[in-house]
């Protein structure tokens, strides 16, 4: 049951990451909310190196993928998020917000291993879950920021439920954790959220229509 869990969780947020970096690329655009990519990323290579380092495993190998996948969206955040910005806001000014933003998950991160240590992975688990709820939130603010579905899609958002739901059962039902497996349902209740707003917009209501008109010629500004 562990393994095939790990597995179904691997294989959905692959999913998550391919999807995003697809759209990215074809949308010029950034998939995931910055906040939630930047604890992703520093959160995958932080275990992916230390898993490997000591006994590798099937989640350390799956933290390795995950991380180079992050690595490209990040790579579609610095070259197209600067047109998610008003126009004040300079391309170094841009950067320079990113790069902190990216130090600052590392350094949450760390600070999260140094209050509860690698034994038994409690910050890795307690980590990886709040982040997860985060990142459930900050999807729907992202729908109601660019007022649709511009870099977002069903995909990404059932995949993701369902990467989360996995180690909720394993880690909260199955382990015992009450607040992993509190943490993971308000994550599903988010996801499912998140889901229905994104079924919703494929009616294509027209404030949505009239609202992406404008911010598609907002972004006719150059960069």
């Amino acid at each position: 049951m562990e393994l095939a869990l790990t597995g179904l969780s691997g294989i959905a947020w692959t999913v998550v990451y391919i999807a995003a970096i697809w759209i990215g690329f074809t949308q010029k655009t950034y998939a995931i909310p910055i906040a939630a990519l930047g604890l992703n990323v520093a959160w995958e290579w932080i275990y992916a190196i230390y898993g490997l380092s000591t006994t590798p495993s099937l989640q350390a190998y799956i933290n390795l993928a995950w991380g180079l996948a992050d690595t490209v969206i990040v790579y579609t955040f610095f070259r197209f998020g600067r047109r998610e910005l008003p126009a004040f806001i300079s391309r170094p000014m841009f950067i320079g917000w990113g790069v902190a933003v990216f130090a600052t998950s590392f350094a949450v991160q760390l600070l999260f291993i140094g209050e509860f240590g690698l034994v038994d992975m409690q910050a890795a688990k307690y980590s990886a879950f709040l982040q997860n709820l985060l990142m459930s939130g900050l999807f729907i603010a992202l729908f109601v920021a660019r007022r649709g579905m511009r870099g977002q899609s069903l995909t990404i958002a059932i995949a993701k439920w369902i990467g989360t739901l996995a180690p909720t059962i394993l880690f909260g039902a199955i382990g015992g954790s009450a607040f992993i497996l509190g943490i993971g349902l308000l994550c599903t209740v988010f996801d499912l959220a998140y889901v229905g707003l994104l079924v919703w917009a494929r009616t294509k209501p027209p404030q949505l229509l009239s609202a992406a008109a404008a911010d598609v010629s907002a972004r006719a500004r150059p960069d």
